[in-house]
């Protein structure tokens, strides 16, 4: 459905709430203007409602979690929490549990015929990629870790690690061990030379994994040339080093395949999945080779690494239904589909400022730059606050904030996708 706006944006009561809210939550967590935020009531399909009662189209699927639309899943959720809300999924695990880590397994490794892949389940993308940088180096029993300019893995300490966006890991800097080496993320042929050259000037005796996203999210939606994960494969094979590729933001067909690396076809030796995993509960898997991931000890009684929620029953439900769902050929042909009309539009929309629409599926960019060629950030934002005004939520991504994205629900209709295109060419214009 297309916008329906009751009162001005912000209104009233997502005014009044961001003024309690300022009073008790951390000022670091949400950003508050006084033209900036609403505040959430309900969602359902592409649509959210807000407090005031006002009615906006979502193109960034809730930070890309609802690909198959908002509220999909909720049946599943209710159904399960009639029986079991919370176990003890390291102690006293449930049926739901194995059915999710061998459905994990028979979309990934499987399939991939590199054999049964084996699980470790937690709650954040971030806590995946803390399993697996855990797990190369049990496996390789090398502690250092390679990774790529720009990149993003989330913000636990672990995952800090391999950060590529300065800002997120320079104010913790002294508190996370000198470990890594940072290499370009290629986007063209001559930068997959240079990626040559820094790949035989690496120190490889100490380094125990490669992490890297197949597409580059957060960073602005930066798809590298064909060959790039075939050469990180080689490297890690030639060095004992664990390839792990993150996929929280572009798994689940959101880049038009299942997972993004299947676009070159090489496979990983751990993937980390979350987001799209379960459509709106916290969970997320880190799916390695079974002879990588038995690395680990086998547990005396005591984990090495768990948590308290660790395959949380509601969670297992959601995510097997999430993962049946996003096995069918439906669900990938409505995302090509999709995806084409959407990059159609995108490329029909005029400004000076447009430097390049680019990315995969529906998980697209728009990189906005000054005609001095400096990263236009502040136009970004003035955007996201035009077309929220205007019943569209977006957001901008890349390291200078510069790249508007574009990651709806899968279930978006061409009228909506007009709406919002129509909104976006005004706002550029002013």
């Amino acid at each position: 459905m297309l916008p329906e706006l009751m009162t001005k944006i912000p209104g009233p009561r997502s005014l009044a709430l961001a003024d309690e809210l300022k009073r008790y939550e951390c000022r670091n967590v949400t950003y508050m203007a006084e033209d900036w935020p609403v505040f959430w009531k309900r969602a359902d399909g592409v649509n959210v409602w807000d407090e005031d009662g006002n009615r906006f189209i979502d193109l960034t699927a809730a930070f890309g979690v609802a690909g198959l639309g908002h509220g999909w899943s909720a049946a599943v959720m209710a159904e399960q929490s009639k029986h079991l809300i919370h176990g003890m999924g390291d102690v006293h695990p449930t049926a739901l549990k194995v059915e999710l880590c061998q459905l994990l397994s028979a979309m990934t490794f499987e399939r991939w015929n590199e054999g049964v892949g084996k699980t470790t389940l937690s709650n954040s993308g971030f806590e995946a990629v803390e399993t697996a940088l855990k797990t190369a180096v049990m496996a390789t029993g090398k502690a250092g870790l390679v990774s790529f300019k720009n990149g993003y893995h989330g913000l636990g300490y672990g995952a800090l690690l391999g950060a590529g966006i300065e800002k997120f890991r320079r104010p913790f800097e002294g508190q996370l061990a000198p470990l890594r080496a940072q290499l370009n993320f290629p986007t063209d042929q001559y930068e997959m030379g240079v990626l040559d050259h820094q790949l035989k000037e690496l120190n490889a005796e100490h380094v125990g994994a490669l992490l890297v996203e197949p597409i580059q999210g957060r960073g602005g939606k930066v798809v590298p040339p064909d060959g790039f994960l075939a050469k990180l494969r080689a490297w890690c094979d030639a060095n004992d080093a664990v390839l792990i590729y993150d996929e929280v933001y572009s798994g689940f067909n959101r880049t038009g395949k299942m997972f993004a690396c299947d676009w070159e076809g090489v496979a990983p030796d751990i993937i980390c999945l979350g987001k799209s995993l379960s459509g709106g509960y916290p969970i997320s898997a880190c799916v390695g080779k079974a002879a990588v991931m038995d690395a680990w000890p086998k547990s005396e009684g005591e984990a090495l690494h768990t948590s308290t929620f660790l395959g949380n029953p509601v969670g297992c439900a959601m995510a097997v239904a999430s993962l049946q769902a996003h096995a069918t050929d439906q669900v990938q042909g409505e995302v090509e589909a999709k995806a084409e009309l959407l990059r159609e539009m995108l490329n029909q929309i005029k400004s000076p400022l447009i430097h390049e629409v680019r990315g995969r599926g529906l998980m697209l960019g728009m990189e906005l730059r000054h005609t001095d060629d400096s990263a236009a950030g502040d136009v970004a934002g003035s955007v996201l606050v035009k077309m929220m005004q205007q019943g569209v939520f977006m957001l901008a991504d890349g390291a200078e904030g510069n790249v508007l994205a574009f990651t709806p629900p899968f279930v978006i209709n061409e009228e909506e996708m007009k709406y919002a295109m129509q909104r976006l060419q005004s706002a550029l214009d002013r």
